[in-house]
């Protein structure tokens, strides 16, 4: 072969090699396409795991944004609901997930109480999960069955001082959002209750309804319907200002016990790991579905809002986690509550 020929022959090489190494680079880092890139995110369905029972507050919340954050990233998203012990069956599934953005946790303030009630979480919350994003702030209400001897929070709280062991508090199970409001109302109130957990909320409001159990403390997003239907008594709300939707209804501050106050925040999580450009797409996701007018008007009839554009975002979400998980430490803590 000549000395043409040889040299034509590797530069063929050259560059048959050059291309092998580019596609493998490609196809390793996260602007490529295909399941390990971010170009065609999500490229496949997504699935958003609900870590309660569906038809459930957090439940709610999530079909609520879904179908317009699918719209706004291009793809489908599923809703799947794995409950079990307080929300911490979920979400250590998808702290286990691939992180390629394709399983997305809503979870409430149940993330942040979690370390606090399980002594063995299979997961830390700010090491095994990227924040996305905050979704809104749902207020809590004090509400009992309608035949319920107290007719003011006033009242209930003096009726359930001297019956304290005949008095049912009902629940959606341990690390709920129920449950830990039900903690903080009989702190500020100076009782132990029988309490009556439930595998979730919708279980509990049904027995609550039906006269099964005495009252309970539940989100806006679960308890509204069934106050304006007169089929529960209802006591008060538990956040500075009164609701919207439920303009009658005395804050807890108004009715005489200011120490009850709590309102359950809802945020995105992916698992540790997911590219920053995938979080990104979803974060903006979310604030396009929280901008959304059916979304705001759907919220607000629930007693709730979206959270403002500058609270849909990873960093923003990380400070409340960061700040929450060491206000219920505290607030657990002094309960001297476990899950088992």
């Amino acid at each position: 072969m000549g000395t043409t020929s040889r040299y034509r022959a590797a530069t063929r090489m050259s560059a048959a090699l050059s291309l092998v190494a580019l596609v493998a680079a490609c196809s390793g880092n996260g602007g490529a396409t295909g399941r390990g890139g971010t170009d065609d995110y999500p490229g496949r369905n997504i699935t958003f795991v609900v870590p309660f029972s569906a038809g459930g507050p957090t439940d709610t919340v999530t079909r609520m944004i879904a179908e317009p954050m699918a719209a706004q990233l291009g793809g489908k998203i599923v809703v799947r609901n794995v409950e079990g012990a307080g929300g911490t069956v979920g979400a250590g599934e998808v702290a286990q997930a691939e992180p390629d953005g394709l399983t997305v946790l809503m979870h409430h303030i149940g993330m942040s109480t979690a370390p606090a009630l399980y002594e063995k979480l299979g997961y830390q919350p700010l090491k095994d999960f990227e924040t996305v994003g905050l979704v809104t702030e749902v207020p809590m209400t004090v509400v009992g069955r309608k035949d319920f001897a107290p007719a003011t929070l006033a009242d209930l709280v003096a009726y359930v001082k001297a019956n304290a062991n005949k008095v049912t508090l009902a629940n959606a199970g341990i690390g709920a959002a129920s449950h830990l409001c039900g903690l903080l109302f009989q702190t500020a109130v100076g009782v132990k209750l029988q309490e009556v957990p439930y595998q979730g909320t919708g279980p509990a409001l049904t027995d609550l309804v039906g006269g099964q159990v005495d009252f309970m403390c539940d989100q806006t997003t679960n308890t509204s319907g069934q106050i304006s239907a007169g089929k529960v008594k209802a006591y008060a709300v538990t956040t500075p200002q009164r609701v919207k939707s439920l303009p009658d209804l005395p804050t807890t501050a108004e009715a005489g016990l200011p120490q009850l106050q709590v309102s359950v925040w809802h945020g995105l999580y992916v698992p540790a790991g997911t590219p920053p450009e995938v979080v990104r797409k979803l974060s903006e996701a979310l604030k396009v579905a929280l901008a959304e007018p059916r979304v705001i008007e759907q919220m607000a009839k629930l007693g709730t809002a979206p959270v403002p554009p500058e609270a849909a975002t990873p960093q923003a979400h990380r400070t409340k986690l960061e700040e929450q998980l060491g206000t219920w430490a505290k607030v657990i803590a002094d309960a001297g509550v476990k899950a088992s």
